[in-house]
């Protein structure tokens, strides 16, 4: 159970820190609000932890042993920490998921780069989709079809935020496009970097980045229908809330250098009216085959943590090392049986 002054500090930094979560968490049940709110105040106190230092790495390692307390029951006398220990026991949230969330900080703090879209799934999977993995844990869905389309969901809001803020990034010395793209595009990152421009080829690459935002956006909708109905609005709204930056982003031309994309009150209310309306929609219509759609490749590690496990019909244990020890206890069996059955044909001959 969360304190209740500790809850009240975390919702203070949502409001203030995250304007979109805190209108979309307003349609979520209390028993889901509640931890989302602790949850997502752990993430903004990591955020901030490591963006407002100068030693980003000691930052990310000190954060490291503030979880390495939390899951050990002894949490740093803090509100955040406090109330995301009590998420953790009362969820029994697998540890996989907020370490993701730090070696994707992690890698901001080394200034990584991504060679390829892969790459910056990968990266979106840490810092995005292990959030909204975690979210469909407190939503106590474990079912894998669910928690993949969470987590793509979760890295189509992550390249909405890129797509956005190409040119503050670039200001910040951080880069985050994929390098091939820009390289087909005939494009020099340092030059980039050393006088960001909305060319021709960087607003291409954004649109070419929103693009595959609104494909994950659209694969992840079946799972939102797997959610429990109480939750649906919620996350229906955080879905048109992120994926409208992108379409701010498409309706000035792709240029997010010179501009920065933004949503207001108005078109918020607007999408929370509609998450509604689907929220019902979607209890009456039938399943679509893109909720059984494979994860992403980058994402399966996550959804492999998060998803309940059955018991196993192998009393030998559970994966790819049950079936080997089962496959051998099985020769060693037959084994056994064959020689048997040669001593007892052996004995029969002798009399």
């Amino acid at each position: 159970m969360i304190n209740p002054a500790d809850l009240k500090h975390c919702e203070d930094s949502i409001r203030t820190g995250s304007y979109s979560f805190h209108a979309a968490s307003r349609l979520m049940p209390g028993r889901v609000r509640d931890p989302a709110l602790a949850l997502y105040a752990f993430c903004r106190m990591t955020d901030d932890a490591v963006d407002l230092v100068q030693d980003k790495s000691a930052a990310v390692l000190a954060l490291g042993e503030r979880l390495e307390l939390i899951y050990r029951g002894t949490p740093r006398n803090a509100p955040a920490d406090r109330a995301f220990a009590a998420v953790v026991e009362e969820f029994e949230m697998p540890r996989t998921l907020p370490e993701a969330l730090l070696e994707g900080m992690a890698w901001d703090a080394v200034h990584k780069r991504y060679e390829d879209l892969s790459g910056v799934y990968a990266y979106s999977a840490r810092v995005a989709a292990a959030v909204g993995a975690m979210m469909t844990v407190l939503m106590r869905v474990r079912d894998p079809h669910a928690l993949a389309r969470a987590c793509d969901l979760g890295v189509a809001m992550q390249l909405s935020n890129i797509s956005r803020d190409v040119g503050e990034d670039a200001r910040e010395g951080r880069f985050y496009l994929p390098l091939d793209w820009m390289e087909e595009a005939g494009v020099d990152v340092e030059e980039f970097l050393a006088n960001p421009q909305p060319t021709r080829q960087i607003r291409r690459i954004t649109k070419r980045l929103v693009a595959d935002a609104n494909r994950l956006y659209f694969r992840a909708e079946p799972g939102i229908a797997e959610l429990p109905w109480c939750c649906r609005p919620g996350i229906f709204a955080a879905r048109h809330i992120y994926a409208g930056i992108s379409r701010e982003v498409a309706r000035a031309d792709y240029d997010n250098i010179t501009r920065r994309a933004y949503t207001n009150k108005g078109q918020k209310i607007g999408w929370l009216i509609l998450s509604a309306f689907e929220s019902v929609l979607v209890a009456v219509m039938p399943r679509s085959a893109v909720l059984y759609a494979k994860p992403l490749p980058e994402c399966a590690y996550l959804v492999e943590a998060a998803a309940e496990r059955l018991p196993s019909d192998n009393p030998w244990g559970e994966g790819r090392a049950g079936t080997v020890i089962a496959a051998l206890a099985q020769l060693k069996a037959q084994e056994q049986a064959r020689r048997a059955a040669a001593l007892e044909q052996s004995g029969r001959r002798a009399i």
